[in-house]
């Protein structure tokens, strides 16, 4: 049986978040703790604690659990916020170098950050220039490991505000990726649980760095996480 690792996790209330609670189902080789703001309903059948406080302690909570990896699914939208640049940043930047900085001091050895295709900090896209600044600047807190995703259109079931644009955008993902090649395949749809999958086999490993992982990498990563009850190294 290979051993089992203590992953954090921050962001559990969001889509990416709910997946990974979701596979970490009947896993023996992950102790999954979250961390959130507010309630979540559990799906049956998982084991795993979940710390509701406030972000001013989420330090404490880091501090007492000690998890070897943490997972950050972090993130608002643009409606959400209010359309406010101040309101967005505060969660999408700030809540999570925050958060990355109480980690690292904390003793955590790898991080886990959930970016997005096209996170550049030099785009005059607000979204992505936004998520291209915080990936400099996680570089910069120098994790053991760092493994930053920048998925494409997660495709699943979002809790609330889904966009029409959005939802057409899903629908019509599976064929829109077949058009999609070469530099373009980045942009393609992914499924929200192969992004869940990546992010904890991901957490899972020790090798030092920073990396990385286009939707490709992705889903190779996430090929790599042991089955449930086939655990053994």
């Amino acid at each position: 049986m290979s051993e089992s690792i203590r992953i954090g996790l921050v962001g559990a209330t969001g889509l990416i978040g709910t997946k990974i609670i979701e596979q970490c189902i009947g896993r023996e080789d992950v102790r999954l703790t979250g961390i959130s703001r507010r309630e979540v309903t559990l799906p049956r059948g998982i084991r795993m604690e979940l710390f509701v406080a406030e972000p001013a302690n989420w330090e404490q909570v880091i501090e007492a659990v000690r998890p070897k990896a943490l997972i950050c699914a972090l993130g608002t939208t643009w409606k959400k916020s209010g359309e406010d640049e101040a309101a967005f940043r505060a969660i999408d930047q700030h809540l999570v170098l925050e958060t990355a900085r109480a980690a690292k001091q904390l003793g955590v050895e790898r991080f886990v950050h959930v970016s997005s295709v096209g996170a550049n900090a030099m785009s005059k896209a607000l979204y992505l220039k936004v998520k291209g600044e915080v990936e400099r600047e996680l570089t910069k807190i120098r994790f053991g490991r760092l493994d930053i995703l920048r998925p494409g259109l997660l495709r699943g079931t979002r809790e609330g505000d889904r966009r029409p644009a959005e939802r057409l955008g899903i629908v019509a993902a599976p064929i829109v990726n077949l058009f999609l090649h070469g530099k373009y395949r980045q942009y393609r749809g992914i499924r929200a649980e192969v992004v869940a999958q990546a992010a904890l086999a991901l957490a899972k490993r020790a090798a030092r760095g920073r990396f990385v992982h286009d939707n490709d990498a992705i889903e190779r990563a996430a090929k790599t996480l042991p089955r449930i009850g086939n655990e053994a190294s």
